[in-house]
């Protein structure tokens, strides 16, 4: 990292760190940081309205597919259930997870 021991604890108070030195530690500590953020999107990205056709607005930002969970994610939604957090229909409204896929994690997993 080339910095000093006051450096790395500033780094760890730090509210937010830039990605070059993100991308560092993800290296020096062999683990993804930047999944944890790349699986919110996915869980908390906007729903395709089933009205829209090819009259949508045409938009750079990425669209995010909700058929892709990651195990993470998975392992987090059925900790909810079995420890009472969230009810079930509380996840498939909170987290728009239909419910077949609800009940195929829970049989499954």
């Amino acid at each position: 990292m080339n910095c000093n021991e006051d450096e790395i604890e500033e780094m760890y108070r730090s509210v937010d760190l830039p990605t070059n030195i993100m991308l560092k530690w993800c290296k020096l500590l062999e683990y993804d940081f930047f999944r944890l953020y790349s699986q919110h999107l996915i869980l908390f990205s906007p729903q395709k309205s089933p009205n829209a056709g090819s009259h949508e607005n045409k938009t750079s930002l990425p669209r995010f597919r909700k058929n892709l969970y990651t195990k993470e994610i998975i392992n987090f939604v059925l900790e909810l259930v079995r420890t009472g957090k969230k009810t079930k229909t509380e996840i498939m409204e909170e987290y728009k997870i239909p419910k077949n896929t609800l009940l195929k994690w829970i049989e499954k997993y």
